[in-house]
């Protein structure tokens, strides 16, 4: 076999997973972890920050077993290391949900926030809640005269019994209510009488005028959205929509659009983590294009391609107002970057642009940077990962970086810039950008040069806090010198601990997004099914 052949195909391993499938793994337990089981009943429901605290620290220890068991026994591509990184997770996974949440003691778990002009009762600790409880946890809303605007049930799960406690106090209460939180509040619920809960509380709040809405983490679909019809109808003057993490699919989609009479005053719409899909996406691109006052749009890890793209990329063509956009993770691809950046001109206020994961690519990323380098003056944070951005592309991206003296933030992690792309970025961080404090060029195949350049564009600004340059092809000499030019300051480095001293440049192209594609595969039909074993 020649040697070049034998490199190729050497070069294709499963093992060390990606950034992105590591971080892909930490959302899957998450959602399985807040996910009710045969043990949430017994031993508790764990709130979502909780759970992805434990979700994280999982995955660092299934990969460091994994990691071990390749080192000791390598099996070309890494696949039985997949497999012991799956079971690991697994196994720790059912350890954390028997545990239950750590929570706090039962004096301050059943706390309630009540100060002002908010009643809070998402403190307590995640776990149902019966008519009972109901009775006496809602006593302040009972009070004549409160004047409570606010109220939040979150992370405590309403059946009907507690629900028709609840439903004639929000409905004595609902004229004074201009923001009400229901995000996860009918967690571990069979879909029927979850749905009747809602019901119950969409009939309870009907007529009320709010500014502020939250129905994220509810497991809505098209069913739970048309559940809360009476309440969605009767908005008029909502100025946050949040639908985020609630299977928001393209009928789902067409619901929300279709039961909100007016979206004329929204400022802030989210539908964060969904299977919106394209035809969902052109759903809401309706909505979008309803909302001219609106300030902060996030449609982010909702499976939206390039139709979808270019739809909602027209639609906020109307959204003169945006500060901030946030489309990561997403399959928009380059005709849906290019729509994009057309309608950029038109945000004069953006502050922040969230893009990474989209398929940019060098066409897509050239557009937009183009665009941005005459546009938002004020942008604070740009972020552009993991678009397979080369060299190429960075050339526009430095001129657009350049011209933003505001900025505070810059993501160009898992790209392809090398080091003439990472020479092109720290030489436009030369002058004026006092006020940057973070940049993360992590995985970017950058040796001791890019390396080199960008540590002494960044370590001379004042107030500079974080420069990842992690998981590149840095040598041992190019380490040192890093390291010797952050020495009065060494926590402005980030972790090197996957560098590559060894690594190389792939030439060829087509082979490294192959290679891609099939880890991406394989990690996928290994990880998508992981879930808790309900065994002994």
């Amino acid at each position: 076999m020649e040697s070049g052949t034998a490199h190729r195909m050497l070069s294709v391993k499963l093992w060390p997973p990606s950034h992105s499938t590591r971080v892909m793994l930490v959302e899957r337990m998450t959602k399985n972890l807040t996910t009710p089981s045969i043990f949430s009943r017994k031993y508790g429901l764990l709130s979502i920050e909780e759970a992805e605290k434990d979700a994280k620290k999982i995955e660092e220890l299934a990969f460091d077993v994994a990691d071990q068991h390749y080192k000791k026994e390598p099996d070309g591509d890494g696949s039985s290391a997949v497999q012991v990184y799956a079971k690991e997770s697994s196994r720790m996974m059912l350890e954390v949900i028997k545990r239950g949440p750590t929570g706090k003691d039962e004096e301050v778990a059943d706390k309630i926030d009540v100060h002002e002009n908010v009643f809070d009762i998402s403190g307590s600790r995640r776990a149902f809640i019966d008519a009972e409880e109901a009775e006496d946890i809602l006593k302040p809303l009972r009070e004549p005269g409160n004047s409570y605007t606010k109220i939040c049930f979150s992370n405590r799960s309403f059946g009907m019994d507690a629900a028709k406690v609840a439903a004639p106090i929000l409905s004595s209460i609902k004229s004074q209510l201009t923001e009400v939180d229901l995000s996860d509040f009918v967690a571990g619920r069979p879909e029927s009488e979850a749905l009747e809960v809602m019901n119950l509380f969409s009939s309870a709040l009907e007529g009320s005028q709010l500014r502020y809405l939250n129905l994220s983490n509810n497991a809505l679909g098209e069913k739970g959205v048309r559940a809360f019809e009476a309440l969605l109808k009767s908005q008029n003057n909502l100025e946050e929509l949040y639908l985020m993490n609630d299977g928001i699919s393209e009928e789902a989609a067409r619901a929300v659009s279709e039961l909100i009479p007016s979206t004329e005053k929204l400022k802030v719409l989210q539908f964060h983590n969904n299977m919106t899909g394209d035809e969902g996406a052109i759903a809401i691109s309706e909505i979008v294009k309803l909302s001219p006052v609106l300030e902060d749009f996030r449609c982010s890890s909702t499976r939206v391609g390039s139709d979808g793209g270019v739809a909602l990329a027209e639609a906020l063509k109307t959204c003169t107002h945006l500060k901030k956009l946030d489309l990561r993770d997403n399959m928009f691809g380059v005709e849906a970057g290019v729509a994009l950046s057309k309608a950029l001109p038109l945000f004069a206020d953006l502050t922040e642009i969230y893009l990474s994961y989209l398929n940019l690519e060098d066409d897509g990323a050239e557009a937009l940077a183009n665009v941005l380098k005459e546009s938002a003056p004020s942008l604070e944070v740009l972020d552009m990962a993991g678009n397979d951005i080369t060299a190429k592309g960075a050339a526009s991206i430095a001129v657009c970086i350049a011209s933003k003296k505001f900025l505070t933030k810059i993501n160009l992690a898992e790209n392809e810039l090398k080091d003439e792309g990472a020479i092109l970025i720290g030489e436009a961080l030369g002058e004026g950008h006092s006020r940057l404090n973070e940049v993360d060029m992590s995985t970017n195949a950058i040796r001791r040069a890019g390396a080199r350049l960008l540590t002494q564009a960044v370590v001379k600004i004042p107030g500079f806090k974080l420069l990842n340059i992690n998981g590149n092809f840095i040598s041992d000499e190019g380490i040192d010198e890093v390291k010797e030019m952050f020495k009065s300051s060494p926590d402005m480095l980030g972790p090197l601990d996957e560098n590559d001293p060894e690594g190389e440049d792939y030439d060829d192209e087509d082979d490294d997004e192959e290679n891609a594609e099939d880890e991406n595969v394989f990690f996928y039909s290994k990880l998508k099914d992981l879930k808790i074993e309900q065994g002994e």
